[in-house]
Formats: C-alpha cells, structure tokens, sequence
C-alpha cells in the first residue's frame, strides 16, 4: 500500500510539473506579434488607394477569401467610410468573424478591425497604406498586428506566426499588384 501511495505521489508530481512548468513560462513569453508585407505596384497612388479603400474589393486579391468558395459573407454599412462591416462564415480554414473599417487617412491609410469568433475569439488591428514612389509607382503595405491573452501566448514558441500571416499578406499583395497591374488604366 505504501508503495502505492508512493506511486501516485509521484505520478501527482510529474503531473502538476507538467501543467505548471507551461504555465509560468508563459508568464515570459510575448503576447504581442505583428506582421507586415510591402510590395511595389505599378499604377498611381490614388487609383490604388481608391482600390483599397473598398474592403469588398479584398474578395479579388485575399488568400482568405479563396479558402472557402462556398463562404457566406454580410455587409453592414457603406464600404468606403469608418463604420463598414463585412461579415464572413465558412469551414474550418476561414471559420466565423467580422473586419471593420475603423479609420481611413484619405489616400494614405486605411485601418480595420478583425475580429475572430470561431474557431477562437480574437481581435486584431489591420491596415493597408500607399506611399506614392513616382508618378505611376506606388508601395503597398498591408499589416496585421494582435495579441495572444496568456496563456494562449505559449502557442507564440511553437508557431511561427511571422511565416504564417506574412505568407497570407505576401500572397494576397502579390494577387493585387497583378490585379491593378492588369486592369486598364484611368
């Protein structure tokens, strides 16, 4: 008996070491990650920021949007203006959540929301802005910044997050940049 109770102690131990160890290392982790891809677009800034300006428009250039042809999307608003919505449900590569226009520096900026409801509930911050290199060239940056609550951040030492988005938001500029590249001019 005592040799059973010896066991279990120990089997208790290993057990509580192996919840706790991860528990306070992530206590030293980071929680915060963002992400940023830029490429070069050969069309003026106003025609690609009034391009961008449109988040429906995202449909014709995201990796995301392509992951489920069968998606089912809602729009609230006015897409253009602070305040506009575009909802999405889909499978599991896409899952359930909203992107919110939050604010638009005209012709410079433009800042959303994010926000995950499935599989997981996150939030994150987004933006998209044009800095004119020349008269017809024009650099496009599109971000992605969020922050993993503890200690959901541990997750932060197995994934590589950086690979991981900036691939999506490398991908999806290079699909826009061929899109207005094709596209007549004004």
């Amino acid at each position: 008996m005592a040799t059973l109770k010896k066991v279990l102690k120990i089997v208790a131990i290993v057990v509580a070491l192996i919840i706790v160890i991860p528990l306070v290392a992530a206590l030293f982790v980071k929680k915060d990650y963002s992400v940023e891809r830029e490429i070069t677009i050969n069309r003026p800034a106003h025609e690609v920021f009034d391009y961008i300006k449109y988040l429906r428009n995202q449909d014709n250039y995201s990796v995301w949007a392509t992951m489920d042809p069968d998606m089912k999307q809602e729009f609230r608003g006015t897409d253009g203006t602070v305040g506009f919505v575009s909802a999405w449900e889909g499978n599991e590569d896409v899952g359930k959540g909203e992107q919110e226009i939050v604010r638009i520096v005209e012709g410079e900026r433009i800042e959303y929301e994010v926000r995950f409801i499935e599989p997981f509930e996150a939030r994150a911050n987004s933006f998209m802005a044009v800095d004119s290199l020349s008269e017809n060239q024009t650099s496009v940056t599109w971000g992605f910044e969020s922050r993993m609550r503890y200690p959901m951040n541990l997750m932060l030492l197995f994934m590589d997050i950086e690979a991981a988005i900036g691939n999506d938001l490398a991908s999806g500029l290079v699909n826009f940049k061929e899109l207005l590249e094709n596209e007549p001019g004004e």
